[in-house]
């Protein structure tokens, strides 16, 4: 299958799962991400969940820090590992984000346990991020959209997977979440220069 096809078929569905190291993933995610997010003047949120106290969970807020230093033109960052979004901290940071923001757009990042064969999957897709449910607790569920890596195994003892899952994984996961939004962001760029160009060219026939 060709890689145009394979795009077409992804952008198809409201929920996309690759393996992080599929090749072009960050690029077929980053389709899809731009797909989701509407044309209007909402901002757009990144809210990226976790805790640098536990391996596995530490997972957004690295996403969080390495998206700052890239410096996003169309992307708010929220979570990273000096200021992360956490359980204990959730609702006052989500609040505080949507007083600075009117009615923002919200991607939902966080990590997540599943199915031995699922390890090392991004899925993106419609619909809020659940932070908690990987260890069983009801936390208020993030964004209009989500992207979640599966980092490890579930069903026995999450706590202790989670903490002692391999920092490797994790980072190559979060290089590839990284990459997307980076990608997704200059693609948002690309289309308001395209926008821009149209209108011109309006403008140009309409004197005509």
């Amino acid at each position: 299958m060709s890689l145009k096809q394979n795009l077409l078929d992804l952008l198809k569905g409201e929920n996309t799962r690759i393996q992080y190291n599929e090749e072009h993933a960050a690029n077929k995610l980053a389709m899809k991400l731009s797909s989701l997010i509407p044309d209007s003047t909402r901002p757009l949120v990144v809210i990226c969940i976790g805790t640098d106290r536990s391996t596995g969970d530490s997972l957004g807020p690295i996403i969080g820090s390495k998206l700052i230093t890239k410096g996003m033109s169309h992307f708010h960052i929220y979570g990273t590992l000096d200021e992360p979004i956490h359980a204990v901290n959730l609702v006052e940071k989500i609040n505080e984000i949507k007083e600075r923001h009117k009615n923002p757009f919200i991607v939902g990042i966080d990590a997540c346990l599943g199915k031995v064969k699922s390890v090392g999957v991004i899925s993106l897709g419609v619909g809020p991020v659940k932070p908690g449910a990987g260890v069983n607790k009801e936390l208020i569920p993030i964004g209009d959209i989500h992207i979640t890596g599966v980092v490890n195994v579930s069903g026995f003892m999450e706590f202790f997977v989670l903490q002692n899952t391999r920092l490797s994984l994790v980072m190559k996961m979060a290089d590839t979440i990284v990459e997307t939004i980076a990608l997704a962001d200059l693609l948002l760029s690309r289309k308001e220069e395209v926008a821009k160009i149209q209108i011109s060219s309006e403008r140009i026939n309409n004197l005509n």
